[in-house]
């Protein structure tokens, strides 16, 4: 079906085919500049973006090591623990080090960019839903609105989730873990920030489980039945993906695997309004069909 646009001129309203792909251009376009604008601003904001957010994690003093570290002397004050600090993570701030001559610049130009993703994403969720707009129907678009914000909120608290949880958590045991103790461990910092991006990112994306259940069911390849005779399937595929970006060990993989779980669960439910929304939508059509035919075999 063909995209109804926002010219004037054609008959019935519809976009040809390369005026399609001029507004898709525009729509690109302006995604790309606010990424750019807020890539500056991170950029310019050196000491905010490294210090107090991306280098953070390795510090003693980061939220998440302090709340540990508070929750291990309570515990042992309460259960006599012989060790207070069996919680603590990053007790001693990781060293980073930089092994070439452009490596500061680069990695500065990166982490920008990378900030500029993050925080652009509900405005590249807005021009992504503006191009489709026109060719949905009004209760459509209204769901669309609200997916736009669904999305969004999504996609930061998995940001978030990544940074505040499994961060610091992959930096304490990646930053301590020695094969020998005569090998000492030199950590350069490209490798530090793409383990910490990775991290916020892909659980930003995974986040977003429920919008994909909802377009997916809206669309006719899922249904609530298949997502709960594939249960089991999807447990084994979300601790598979909880291992792959979470440090090996249990605690971090259950942190991740939890929530997923949840919003697999979650997603069911979406599925099931979805279809309970459309089986009504057709009740209500069908019997505006039929009391118009009796309307007209009336009359």
């Amino acid at each position: 079906m063909a995209l109804k646009g926002k010219k004037e001129g054609k008959n019935d309203g519809e976009m040809s085919f390369l005026e399609h792909l001029e507004e898709l251009r525009w729509h690109i376009i302006r995604s790309v500049i606010a990424i750019v604008v807020f890539m500056i601003v991170a950029f310019v904001f050196k000491n905010m973006l490294f210090d107090n957010i991306i280098l953070a994690p390795k510090s003693p003093t980061f939220p998440t090591n302090r709340f540990l570290c508070n929750f291990s002397h309570f515990l042992a004050a309460k259960l006599n623990f012989s060790d207070p600090d069996v919680l603590c993570i990053n007790k001693q701030e990781l060293n980073l080090i930089s092994i070439k001559m452009s490596g500061q610049i680069t990695t500065h130009i990166v982490v920008a960019l990378v900030a500029g993703l993050i925080i652009a994403f509900p405005f590249v969720i807005r021009e992504f839903w503006s191009f489709f707009r026109p060719a949905l129907h009004a209760n459509e678009a209204r769901y669309a609105r609200g997916a736009v914000l669904a999305s969004s909120f999504l996609f930061f608290a998995g940001v978030l989730f990544g940074y505040f949880l499994l961060a610091p958590l992959s930096v304490h045991f990646l930053g301590s873990y020695r094969i020998s103790e005569t090998v000492v461990n030199q950590i350069n910092i490209r490798s530090y920030i793409g383990t910490i991006t990775s991290i916020c990112l892909a659980t930003g994306l995974i986040f977003e489980l429920p919008i994909i259940a909802f377009f997916l069911t809206k669309i006719g390849i899922i249904t609530p039945e298949f997502m709960k005779k594939y249960r089991r399937h999807a447990i084994v595929i979300i601790i598979i993906v909880a291992a792959i970006i979470t440090p090996p060990d249990v605690f971090s993989q259950m942190l991740v695997a939890i929530p997923l779980l949840l919003l697999y669960e979650v997603s069911i439910g979406i599925s099931a309004r979805v279809i309970k929304k459309k089986e009504k939508d057709h009740k209500e059509f069908m019997e505006e069909n039929s009391s118009e035919e009796i309307v007209k075999e009336t009359s």
